[in-house]
């Protein structure tokens, strides 16, 4: 194992302590009916051992007192059924309160978590530490809390009665008692570490199936299902060694402490025997009572060292949900972060810098003033800033330097909501969540009434293909609106900015779904969206650049020219090239 194994195992239960301490007095209750539990199963050899001194020999049995043994034995029972059934209600009540405390604060910073990380992992791979993971992480604390206390109180409680007996017999067990912990150590020492990339090739496994299910169309399209079986084959082999070594070293624990156990009952019986063929004082109910102790006394040592290698498991798990809430959230709200009005809609760039990354040059010194109402296009060959300049806009992205202004705000002082609440998006790529359309239309709004639904759907030219579904406008939608044709997706995508009508518009390649007629048709909505409103256009197509008031031409993160449609073809550079070259045909 490792030596960051070993750091990382005491961190982690610091961790999943500190978890658990908001529950401490439930904690507390289930820890003395444990120790309840155990201190009346514990006493039950005492009585039977008494009930065997009782049958001393044919004819002079004493079945009065059997009977009172009897009666109390029962009692003994059904206590301790009754204290065990209730520790299980309240474990499983810790437990599950803790998964819920660990998943939502999870989930909770994952939305908080900058795009850059976003980008930079695979969906399935977070889907596995927020599912499998606390999933995992769930049934070892649940184990732990059921056997792990009731194991190590019946260790004591069983020593205690076993010395009040006889104190040679239970020196004897205490001597061998060092067996099992090295045995439960050995094996807890080298399972962690399994565990962990277990859970690692596991999460590999899921992003796997998540990406190849996700695009199952261009997987079949480019013929690529050999190699896809290929790379879920690799990864299934790996799942199946680590999982295979994982579990070899887990079930040694049960083999093992069963023949440390052996040995023990052998002493005990062994000496047992010896002391009272010797006149030392252990009767024959007395030596039936230390063999059952003996049982007793070594089976928790079974239960705990599975319950070891199910916490290896569940702490490794743990530590890949505490990397994920680990993860440098986005730059919080300023302290004295002011909300932003709606206003004319008056954007800024002054001095701005940024990279992704820091060794990569792209947005050096970007200066850029747009005046409420104003149309910009922005152009210009793959990855030269476009989309960027957008995300810097949405604070999706933090700037390295300068100052980013929106009516004269910078965005880094005020709240990002109220940011983005004077910010309308329409993506290339359209998002639909399950769920009705009138629910999709209304996701950046909730509170919209149907009235205003359905004026949003008309002047996004949505409302006549939505009348036609089955429901209307109460049609559930497939997840990422899997029964629509993209075109409709993308329709449903610009009623639901029309509906918050913000005062600055971010459209990129917000048409380029949408056949050459529907686009038509939409057009005249954009036309009515963008009037009096500022607007950042990202497009390629020929009739959305002629329109615009201005537009940006950019390469490697610098504007390079600026200007109208005819004014740039005039001059007959950068633009002219990329028009000839693009749009000619066109």
């Amino acid at each position: 194992m490792s030596k960051q194994n070993k750091n990382l195992r005491p961190a982690t239960m610091r961790r999943v302590l500190r978890l658990i301490a908001p529950y401490r007095a439930l904690v507390l209750l289930s820890l003395l009916l444990a120790a309840a539990t155990v201190v009346t199963t514990l006493y039950a050899p005492i009585v039977t051992g008494q009930g065997v001194d009782l049958i001393i020999g044919p004819g002079q049995v004493d079945f009065a007192g059997l009977g009172r043994l009897a009666v109390k034995l029962a009692l003994l029972v059904a206590a301790t059924a009754v204290c065990q059934w209730l520790m299980n209600v309240i474990n499983n009540r810790i437990t599950f309160q803790v998964v819920r405390d660990i998943r939502v604060h999870a989930f909770s910073h994952m939305e908080q978590l900058p795009l850059r990380y976003i980008d930079a992992h695979r969906p399935g791979e977070t889907i596995s530490r927020l599912t499998t993971d606390v999933e995992q992480f769930s049934d070892g604390l649940l184990m732990g809390f059921t056997q792990l206390f009731t194991g190590v109180l019946t260790i004591a409680v069983t020593l205690g009665f076993m010395l009040s007996i006889d104190w040679r017999i239970t020196l004897v067990v205490v001597v061998l008692t060092p067996l099992s912990i090295f045995v439960a150590k050995f094996i807890a020492q080298h399972t962690y570490s399994m565990f962990r990339v277990q859970s690692d090739t596991r999460a590999e496994m899921t992003g796997l199936v998540e990406e190849l299910v996700g695009n199952e169309h261009l997987v079949r399209a480019f013929a690529y299902e050999d190699r896809a079986e290929e790379r879920f084959e690799r990864i299934n082999r790996d799942l199946q060694s680590c999982g295979l070594r994982a579990t070899f070293y887990s079930s040694l624990s049960n083999p093992c402490t069963r023949a440390v156990n052996s040995v023990v009952y052998a002493a005990v019986a062994v000496l047992g025997a010896l002391i009272a063929i010797s006149g030392g004082g252990i009767t024959a109910g007395s030596l039936s009572a230390l063999l059952q102790y003996a049982n007793q006394y070594t089976k928790p040592f079974n239960d705990i060292s599975s319950v070891m290698t199910e916490l290896q498991n569940a702490l490794a798990c743990a530590q890949r949900v505490f990397d994920l809430i680990d993860e440098e959230p986005v730059r919080p709200d300023a302290p004295d972060a002011v909300v932003l009005p709606q206003g004319a809609g008056r954007v800024a760039f002054e001095h701005v810098r940024f990279r992704y990354d820091p060794d990569v040059p792209l947005i050096e010194d970007m200066n850029l003033r747009v005046w409420p109402g104003q149309r910009i296009a922005l152009v210009g060959p793959t990855g030269c800033g476009k989309t960027t300049l957008v995300n810097l806009l949405m604070r999706f992205y933090e700037i390295d330097g300068g100052a980013l202004l929106v009516d004269d705000h910078a965005i880094d002082r005020v709240t990002c909501d109220s940011l983005r609440a004077n910010l309308g998006m329409v993506l290339q790529e359209t998002w639909l969540k399950c769920g009705t359309v009138a629910e999709n239309i209304a996701y950046g709004k909730p509170d919209a009434t149907r009235a205003e639904i359905e004026a949003a759907a008309k002047k996004a030219r949505a409302h006549s293909f939505i009348t036609r579904l089955p429901l209307g406008y109460d049609t559930m939608i497939a997840e990422d609106g899997g029964n629509l044709s993209a075109g409709q997706k993308q329709l449903l995508c610009i009623a639901r900015v029309m509906l918050r009508r913000p005062p600055i518009l971010i459209l990129d390649e917000a048409t380029s779904s949408i056949d050459t007629r529907t686009e038509v048709l939409v057009q005249d909505a954009f036309e009515e969206l963008m009037r009096g409103r500022t607007s950042f256009i990202v497009a390629h197509r020929l009739s959305t650049i002629k329109n615009a008031d201005r537009i940006l031409v950019m390469r490697a993160g610098s504007i390079v020219e600026s200007g109208t449609h005819d004014e740039l073809l005039e001059k007959g550079g950068f633009y002219a090239e990329l028009y000839q070259s693009q749009f000619a045909q066109v």
